[in-house]
């Protein structure tokens, strides 16, 4: 059950088939219209926008789209209000999870939310009681075709990194919050392509999924949240078998 390991996750990302990736593109569209109606359009001045074009490039997001969403954000089409949510989920098996949402109607999504949970074996904790197994870092991680590791691993440590990983697939860049876009910065200014990039939530401790039932359940009930309209981003603390 490796299809929720971070390098999965990516590959599974790009290369979406066109319904997952026509429902990607509109997760997107409303996290970039978002970040503009908040802090303007220029990328510059707007590290939220920044990140999430970063994502619809590694998605292969159109540029018309993207266009489209900016124009949507700076006051042009359709004007909708969203607020951003963050749910606190107890999965099977122990898992943890934390869910972040854009809505634009917070009543409907909670209930339809609750409703997915109970179907598929998961609860919404208290507040507070799942952040607690995260800590929000940075994490960059950059394919081993093309990458050398000695060469990368000093950039990023030079730039403020505070971890590197060298994994079977390539190598993952652990940085604070606040260093993140330096050292994103300092790793494509060396010509190094980050397959994905975000600050992001990094579980203290996993829970290790050994057997075929468990996994299938907890990636059953992620599959689903992931899944849903107003659903950004799943982070979970289970730790699946790699086959």
């Amino acid at each position: 059950m490796a299809g929720h390991s971070r390098w999965a996750k990516v590959k599974h990302f790009k290369g979406g088939i066109d319904a997952k990736r026509a429902k990607i593109f509109a997760k997107l569209s409303r996290e970039i219209t978002i970040a503009t109606k908040i802090s303007g359009g220029d990328p510059g001045m707007n590290p939220r926008l920044r990140m999430a074009l970063l994502k619809s490039r590694e998605a292969n997001m159109p540029k018309e789209n993207i266009d489209r969403a900016i124009r949507r954000g700076t006051g042009e089409g359709e004007q909708v209000t969203y607020e951003d949510l963050t749910y606190e989920v107890y999965g099977p098996h122990g898992v943890a999870m934390v869910v972040e949402l854009s809505t634009d109607n917070r009543n409907r999504t909670a209930a339809e939310i609750r409703s997915l949970m109970t179907k598929a074996g998961g609860s919404i904790a208290t507040a507070g009681a799942v952040t607690r197994l995260f800590q929000r870092k940075g994490l960059m991680m950059v394919s081993r075709e093309g990458a050398n590791e000695d060469a990368l691993m000093e950039v990023a440590l030079e730039a403020g990194a505070e971890d590197f990983k060298a994994e079977p697939e390539g190598f993952e860049i652990l940085t604070e919050p606040a260093s993140f876009e330096v050292v994103h910065t300092a790793i494509e200014a060396k010509g190094f392509k980050c397959a994905s990039a975000s600050v992001t939530h990094v579980p203290t401790l996993t829970v290790p999924l050994t057997e075929t039932e468990a996994a299938a359940a907890v990636a059953k009930l992620i599959e689903a949240i992931e899944d849903h309209d107003d659903v950004k981003e799943v982070y979970s603390n289970a730790a699946f078998a790699e086959g």
